[in-house]
């Protein structure tokens, strides 16, 4: 454990000296440790099960403020990670975790990340493991306190075939859950937003209910996590990879009734606020209600929905996301210049 003395992160603790074992053995291998990560080796050698493909993501995390109702970013890169795999089937297995601090960084403040890794880690289950990582520290003002980036790794049974070109007409679109809740939990820890609000970020690890749902179906098309550009950037991006028309019925997507006010009173599309803990399914008309049935028992999936279908294919004018708006008309669901709500994962 680092010196009492030692309350904040020092450039010492990134200059590969005692600082840095100390920083490494007293937290980070303190409460991260397993047999593969224990070795400190600088790569990670582990089994690959035969007959498997193998999936690979990576993922680098900044967020103000730190610390949100829900989460902070420790529990963020972990389910950032874990979710990227699951959407392509995989059972995630490893993931890699580097710091970039900012010298002066409160170390309880990392350590109380550290904790929350750990415990984020143990709700998904206890099945995947932080086996090699990096720490570096820079001069104060060079950073804004603390960057985290991952990789992981997961493996496929050789059947699965999870993509966009997967996607086919008729298929029902399924999300697990109301949007919006991060980036609005976020946004409300702002000094700029002078508002109180109960709503809490939805960041949670969703390999357990992606094993539940390809438990109930192995066809499901395609997955995606609905993160930066919400749920709309997510249809619009996978409308225009599989080149297929989609039609959405905006009465059947879950928005909490704090978030939509919330949303009407700052001008916010909830359709294009980050979420941290959802997941949009494409499966086939026929297994639908058996998968949104599994998804249903699973905690992360209690208020899953059906919320639109895939009509055809596009025409040479192009694929498009149409809302069919609760007022009966329709509209064109398009990708915004920018985010409306900046680093919020």
């Amino acid at each position: 454990m680092p010196k009492k003395n030692d309350s904040v992160i020092l450039l010492t603790h990134g200059d590969g000296g005692i600082k840095t074992s100390e920083l490494i053995s007293g937290l980070i291998k303190k409460h991260l440790g397993n047999h593969i990560l224990d070795k400190l080796e600088d790569s990670a050698i582990f089994s690959c099960p035969p007959d498997k493909k193998i999936a690979f993501t990576t993922d680098s995390f900044v967020i103000n403020p730190l610390f949100f109702p829900g989460g902070d970013i420790g529990k963020l890169c972990v389910c950032g990670t874990i979710n990227d795999l699951v959407t392509t089937g995989c059972v995630p297995a490893s993931l890699s975790l580097s710091f970039i601090l900012e010298e002066g960084f409160p170390i309880n403040d990392f350590e109380r990340i550290i904790l929350s890794i750990k415990e984020t880690l143990k709700s998904a289950g206890g099945r995947v493991e932080i086996v090699t990582g990096d720490t570096k520290v820079v001069e104060k003002g060079n950073a804004d306190k603390i960057y985290i980036n991952t990789a992981g790794i997961g493996f496929i049974e050789k059947d699965i075939n999870i993509g966009p070109p997967g996607i086919k007409k008729g298929d029902a679109i399924i999300i697990n859950g109301t949007v919006a809740d991060h980036g609005l939990a976020v946004l409300s820890q702002r000094p700029e937003f002078n508002f109180k609000s109960n709503i809490v970020s939805d960041c949670a690890p969703l390999n357990l209910l992606v094993a539940d749902m390809l438990s109930a179906s192995g066809k499901i098309h395609a997955m995606r996590d609905a993160t930066r550009g919400g749920l709309a950037r997510v249809l619009i991006e996978l409308s225009a990879a599989s080149m297929m028309n989609f039609e959405i019925y905006e009465k059947e997507i879950p928005v909490k009734k704090e978030a939509r006010g919330i949303c009407e009173f700052l001008g916010l599309d909830p359709l294009y606020i980050a979420n941290e803990g959802k997941i949009v399914a494409f499966v086939p008309e026929n297994k639908a209600q058996k998968v949104l049935d599994a998804m249903k028992k699973n905690r992360y999936g209690k208020f899953s929905r059906i919320i639109g279908r895939v009509t055809g294919s596009a025409g040479s004018s192009g694929s498009n996301v149409i809302l069919r708006t609760g007022l009966g008309t329709k509209r064109i669901l398009d990708m915004h210049y920018s985010e409306q709500l900046p680093r919020i994962c």
